[in-house]
């Protein structure tokens, strides 16, 4: 009778036994999972909820231009966020929203979404603050102290990016997003470089997610980034976009770009893409008609995309990223294959009668009736089409090809700037073995297929230099946080595509054509400026045009290439008429600046300015001797000469008017500027002499029927009797190309 009873206890026993042993062995396992194969896991949460690791931003790198002037600056700023798991009440968190909404400027429904996330400890409200903007936040929370603000908002270390010339080179500068990271330009390009590395402050955690003292904090400095030393000249710069800018208000074209490179080593000097934006605000749309056109959409989405779009397009470099059909341009490097492989010389001659059949299609000349009988460099000279056709068709597909490809249009550039456009074959050109007679006669005279404005200029540099083709570029050096270069950019020759003797030639042959040929708008006294224009239409643009000009000066020794792009002009079109008068006033600049002594031949002298004399301090006699080539005009009573207008050593033209004061304190005497415009030179003078001022001869002044169609003071403004007011001519004879 008492077995069964200790039967039941020990099965009972036994069971309790191995219950505990399973626990046991079920304990132990999980130690061993935690602790042995998660135990890292483990660490890392443990870690996360007894430290709070913030992290320092390092200061961005700053760019330079070649002058070592600022193009873009981090500052100090502060970064604001929130701890919500230290939210207790529906009071806190409204003065949360609240304040950081209006002293922030951020919105409140995305303050309050992050405030509602109370399992987390830190949720970032903003960047780049402002020092001020900061003070008000930390009197707020002072003066909710009673709510204990203190433990709920943060305030850290941050930087800010700033750009002293707002769009200023800023298709090549780019800029930066809320999380410092480049966007676009050199800002991405070099963005690694920039960057740096960030710096930490850990700092222990109490119970309650609250921040201990600050004897449980570790701090690791953040290493700011390089510096950035560009080969964009400021000066330079400024000239070309300011040139560029007024091209567009004075064509009303879409678009405008160009490129200034240093001919020896192929850095870029000057940059642009008009119209452009604001890098201190890149996303404002800075088209005033476009945002207005944009604003009035009722479609969000379409809204919203047309904004994109806007965007992309103000941010896009063009003069990397785009291709269009380079037109006659182009000849310049047709004419470099044929001379280089002996398929024409300086006496290969050919009579143009209007134009030419090509397999099924007649190719008409740009000049109706044709140029007649012309030498090659009247042929470049004269930009005809016909002539062109036959030099391609002697060279042929295969050495056609052959040079295409030397001259670097089958490949990208190279140069340190995203976005470079991609050359394909089939697709931006003709591939060897898809080009026929049609093909190679059409890409001889720079129709039918792309490039990129880098790829144009680059190629044309090529003859400036020598037959060398430079890789470009943008960034001279880095530098490190205590300013000592840690790289220095050496240029980079790609290949010997020509030979010296033919670069030569055919920049000799350039000069004659700014000389007397259709790009004789490029014209500068004294400084013999090779060049080329182009007019090309658009691909499945009907009636849409780019105008361009290409060329170096000066000619017989190159310092600079230039290349502008006119895009879709509304009225006249032509390169000649259009880009090159564009080139002529900036390189006139730029020479200047370069202190690129004038070399002027007999025949430039008589239309190049004098030069006023100092009279300041003479006799009003001696005065009026030593500008006996001149009108002096005296005001005061006095007997000496206390100030003068125009100034000594400025230039003027001999007969002008000299201005000068007798009284300290005798008022400047003023007039209405005339209108100077559409007349010749001679006309242009006498009206501003009569006016009682001077003017200044700029642009296209060896040719007999140029006219006046630019003035540096506008008409109807007054100025001081005296001023000198630079007047700019052109030509409209003989300026169009195919």
């Amino acid at each position: 009778m008492q077995t069964r009873p200790s039967k039941r206890m020990a099965t009972r026993a036994a069971l309790a036994m191995a219950g505990l042993s399973l626990a046991f062995l079920y304990g132990i396992g999980a130690l061993i999972y935690a602790g042995l194969i998660n135990g890292e896991e483990n660490r890392l949460k443990a870690e996360r909820n007894q430290l709070s690791d913030t992290q320092i931003a390092a200061e961005r790198g700053t760019i330079y231009d070649s002058n070592m002037n600022v193009l873009a600056k981090s500052a100090s700023a502060w970064l604001v966020y929130i701890n919500p798991s230290q939210i207790k009440d529906d009071t806190q968190k409204e003065l949360v929203v609240n304040g950081l909404s209006q002293i922030l400027g951020v919105d409140a429904d995305s303050v309050r979404t992050k405030a509602e996330k109370t399992k987390t400890g830190y949720q970032k409200i903003a960047g780049e603050v402002e020092t001020d903007v900061k003070e008000a936040l930390e009197a707020y929370i002072d003066e909710n102290s009673d709510n204990k603000l203190s433990t709920i908002i943060g305030i850290d270390p941050d930087t800010k990016r700033y750009y002293p010339y707002s769009s200023f080179a800023s298709t090549i500068i780019g800029f930066t997003n809320s999380d410092d990271q480049g966007v676009g330009g050199i800002e991405m390009q070099y963005d690694d470089d920039l960057t740096g590395v960030s710096g930490r402050i850990i700092t222990a955690k109490n119970a309650q997610q609250g921040s201990m003292s600050s004897d449980y904090e570790t701090t690791y400095d953040a290493k700011p980034g390089e510096s950035l030393v560009l080969t964009i000249d400021e000066v330079i710069q400024y000239y070309l976009e300011q040139g560029l800018e007024q091209a567009l208000v004075d064509t009303g074209a879409k678009y405008a770009y160009g490129i200034v490179m240093d001919t020896d080593t192929g850095a870029i000097l000057g940059m642009t893409s008009k119209p452009d934006f604001d890098l201190n605000n890149p996303r404002k749309i800075s088209n005033a008609a476009l945002s207005e056109t944009i604003a009035a959409i009722t479609d969000d989405t379409q809204r919203a995309q047309e904004t994109t779009n806007a965007l992309y397009a103000q941010w896009r470099n063009r003069t990397i990223s785009d291709t269009y059909e380079p037109g006659s341009v182009f000849k310049t490097v047709v004419v470099s294959a044929a001379l280089e492989e002996g398929v024409v010389d300086l006496n290969t001659t050919y009579t143009c009668t209007g134009g030419i059949q090509v397999a099924d299609n007649y190719q008409r000349c740009w000049k109706p009736g044709g140029h007649g009988h012309e030498t090659l460099t009247q042929g470049l000279m004269n930009s005809c089409n016909p002539f062109f056709i036959t030099i391609g068709q002697a060279l042929g597909e295969e050495r056609f090809n052959k040079y295409f490809e030397a001259f670097g249009f089958t490949e990208k550039t190279g140069i340190d700037l995203p976005a470079e456009a991609k050359p394909v074959a089939g697709k931006t050109y003709h591939a060897l073995e898809s080009m026929g007679i049609s093909e190679l006669s059409s890409s001889s005279f720079g129709q039918t297929f792309q490039v990129s404005p880098i790829q144009m200029i680059t190629a044309v540099n090529t003859i400036a230099n020598g037959g060398k083709l430079m890789q470009p570029y943008v960034v001279d050096s880095k530098l490190d946080s205590d300013g000592n270069v840690v790289y220095k950019t050496t240029p980079t020759v790609k290949r010997q595509v020509i030979s010296e003797k033919t670069a030569s030639t055919v920049a000799d042959m350039m000069e004659q054509v700014v000389s007397i040929g259709t790009g004789k708008n490029a014209y500068v006294a004294g400084y013999h400026v090779a060049g080329k224009t182009g007019t090309s239409e658009k691909i499945g643009i009907e009636g849409a045009y780019i105008a361009s000009f290409a060329g170096f000066a000066p000619a017989d020794n190159p310092e600079i290439s230039i290349l502008i792009a006119i895009d879709e002009p509304p009225g006249e079109h032509g390169g000649g008429a259009v880009a090159a008068p564009i080139a002529s006033m900036l390189l006139e600049k730029i020479m200047t600046y370069l202190n690129v002594e004038p070399q002027y031949e007999d025949d430039e002298l008589s239309n190049i300015s004098s030069v006023a004399p100092s009279l300041v301090g003479k006799s009003v006699g001696d005065a009026k001797v030593s500008a006996a080539k001149f009108t002096v005009k005296v005001v005061g009573s006095g007997t000496k000469v206390i100030s003068q207008t125009p100034a000594a050593g400025q230039q003027m033209r001999t007969g002008g008017v000299i201005v000068v004061y007798t009284e300290e304190n005798a008022a400047k005497q003023t007039a209405t500027v005339p209108n100077l415009c559409n007349m010749s030179m001679s006309q242009a003078n006498s009206a501003a002499v009569n006016a009682g001022f001077n003017i200044r001869l700029s642009g296209t002044t060896n040719s007999g029927e140029v006219l006046s169609y630019k003035q540096s003071v506008n008409a109807g403004e007054e100025a001081e009797i005296g001023s000198v007011i630079t007047v700019y001519f052109k030509s409209n004879v003989d300026v169009q190309d195919g």
